[in-house]
């Protein structure tokens, strides 16, 4: 394993991230919600924009897991199945553009696809209370392309998905087992695209994502309690800050 790790060439800043991301990758999947951007364009930064989302996608696989074991009981598989078809729909058109860009254009689309879901967060936390958002079949078809286009190029669906099933007026337990379900589903879904089609998964990054489990596992235990004692404001500020700075490296 340690001359497979040593293969990616990685200096000591760059573990440090790595390790870092992969606890974020924990605790963003089980309660502390938002972590999920700032994690993408990070690693993009470290191995490029179509190469980080095949590293990324198992650790998120690997973290769903943790969320659905948690949350299972909770989920609302109706908001699920209505979902679906639209979502992979999205995924395929994302494995497509993915496919006919290079890495500079395909960071480039990472990085806008995260400026829209930041803009997105703000927006919703302004007008929260205000906007009245449809229930429809159109609405959910158009959230499940959004969400599958997005989540296949970045792994960046959290912000449209977040509105839609906030939408749905789900309790907070409800909201997070739907989440939870509905994220391994599509995540797995996408995995063989990643092996077969853009090959950006292979035994070395699945080596790479193994040796970050402990730290996912990790990150898994301390968003489950630490949701319930970070303020929220101050931290939302900070990671929809650090999140935009870190998105806007990637036009550069």
């Amino acid at each position: 394993m340690i001359s497979i790790l040593e293969s990616f060439h990685l200096n000591n800043e760059q573990w440090f991230w790595m390790l870092l991301c992969a606890l974020f990758v924990g605790m963003s999947k089980t309660g502390v919600a938002g972590l999920g951007m700032l994690i993408v364009p990070i690693l993009a930064t470290i191995f490029g924009g179509k190469s980080s989302s095949g590293i990324l996608l198992p650790m998120l696989s690997m973290a769903d897991l943790f969320a659905v074991f948690y949350y299972h009981r909770h989920a609302e598989w109706k908001y699920i199945f209505k979902l679906m078809p639209s979502t992979v729909a999205g995924v395929l058109v994302g494995l497509f553009v993915g496919n006919i860009v290079n890495d500079e254009q395909f960071k480039l689309i990472m990085a806008v696809i995260i400026l829209v879901g930041l803009a997105i967060m703000v927006w919703r936390e302004r007008k929260r209370s205000d906007v009245a958002i449809p229930h429809n079949w159109l609405f959910s078809s158009i959230a499940g392309l959004l969400g599958g286009f997005s989540t296949m190029i970045g792994n960046a669906a959290g912000p449209v998905m977040s509105i839609y099933f906030l939408s749905m007026m789900l309790p907070k337990n409800n909201f997070i087992g739907t989440a939870a379900w509905f994220f391994l589903i599509i995540n797995l879904f996408k995995i063989p695209f990643h092996v077969m089609v853009w090959e950006t998964i292979d035994m070395n990054t699945f080596t790479l994502n193994l040796a970050m489990f402990p730290m996912i596992m990790l990150g898994a235990f301390l968003g489950f309690r630490l949701v319930k004692i970070i303020p929220e404001k101050p931290y939302r500020i900070f990671i929809i800050a650090s999140t935009a700075l870190a998105a806007l490296k990637l036009f550069f």
